[in-house]
């Protein structure tokens, strides 16, 4: 028997207002029909001993250790830039609020 008819299809296209044809609705009626049935067959595994999981297999945390490294002083950082002020880069306002 079929997970989902024709007609509900059907029903389910003017909700979502999709205009479609009779052709259509046959095809979209065999495919979710198809899709139905698998999440079904999914449902019907014996998991009663199964535990609940996040993953399928066991993560470990993939992330390097923090390291401190030399990186550049502000001054240097700031001597790139076109119009630096108060040890900041100075950008346009964007917003028309006061300062």
């Amino acid at each position: 028997m079929a997970a989902i008819s024709r007609e509900e299809v059907a029903h389910l296209a003017r909700l979502s207002r999709l205009a479609v044809t009779d052709k259509e609705l046959d095809t979209f009626a065999g495919q979710l029909d198809v899709i139905l049935q698998a999440v079904a067959r999914v449902g019907e595994v014996a998991a009663a001993d199964i535990p609940p999981t996040s993953h399928s297999v066991p993560l470990t945390n993939v992330l390097r250790d923090d390291v401190v490294i030399p990186c550049l002083s502000p001054q240097d950082v700031l001597a790139g830039a076109p119009d630096p002020q108060d040890g900041r880069f100075r950008v346009p306002r964007i917003l028309e609020e006061e300062a």
